[in-house]
């Protein structure tokens, strides 16, 4: 029985207006037909390969999922980082690892998961130095840079160092650089047990 149908549709294929015969007709001739239907199987496949990729990618991960003890580069595969990175947290304390010998550190499963459950320790905010002693330049209660290298003989980067880390007022006159002498006195002399 044949139909008396004629239907207005658009090709599902190339998107071309056609007239058809049936109200569920998708393509306007055979060869879209075909095409959709070698584009279906094409995707098909397609899919089918990713699926099994994400498979075996997610493979080693449910491995690692259940050892109970991980290395380094594991744990850098499951957090998705650098080996370098988990390095950093076992020396800042946030993992605990144990050295098994020189080239192999081993972390507990229970120990990593233990990771997720603490927050996050808050860094301390940098210690700023304070601010620099103001004195008053008197001529002789300064010592110049060339004074203090001779009497304690020492060298430059010393004096650099220690100033910096007492936090020594220094005057400047011209390129001559001064600082106190009962300071400098202080952090240089010997002192006696």
């Amino acid at each position: 029985m044949s139909s008396n149908i004629t239907v207005q549709r658009i090709c599902q294929q190339c998107g071309n207006e056609f007239t058809a015969k049936t109200t569920t007709t998708q393509y306007c001739s055979m060869t879209c037909n075909r095409k959709a239907y070698k584009a279906k199987i094409k995707n098909g496949k397609i899919e089918k390969s990713d699926n099994e990729v994400k498979v075996i990618k997610s493979k080693p991960i449910e491995e690692l999922k259940a050892k109970e003890f991980l290395t380094v580069r594991d744990i850098a595969t499951l957090l998705g980082s650098s080996r370098m990175a988990v390095y950093k947290m076992i020396s800042s304390g946030r993992l605990h690892g144990v050295n098994l010998s020189e080239r192999k550190t081993v972390i507990r499963r229970i120990d990593f998961d233990k990771m997720f459950e603490q927050p996050l320790p808050i860094s301390p905010e940098p210690k700023t130095p304070p601010p620099p002693l103001v004195r008053e330049y008197v001529e002789n209660e300064w010592y110049s840079m060339k004074e203090i290298k001779e009497k304690y003989k020492i060298s430059d980067k010393a004096i650099y160092d220690n100033v910096k880390r007492s936090n020594i007022p220094q005057h400047k006159i011209w390129r001559t650089v001064f600082y106190p002498k009962d300071l400098i006195d202080k952090i240089f002399t010997p002192q006696s047990e």
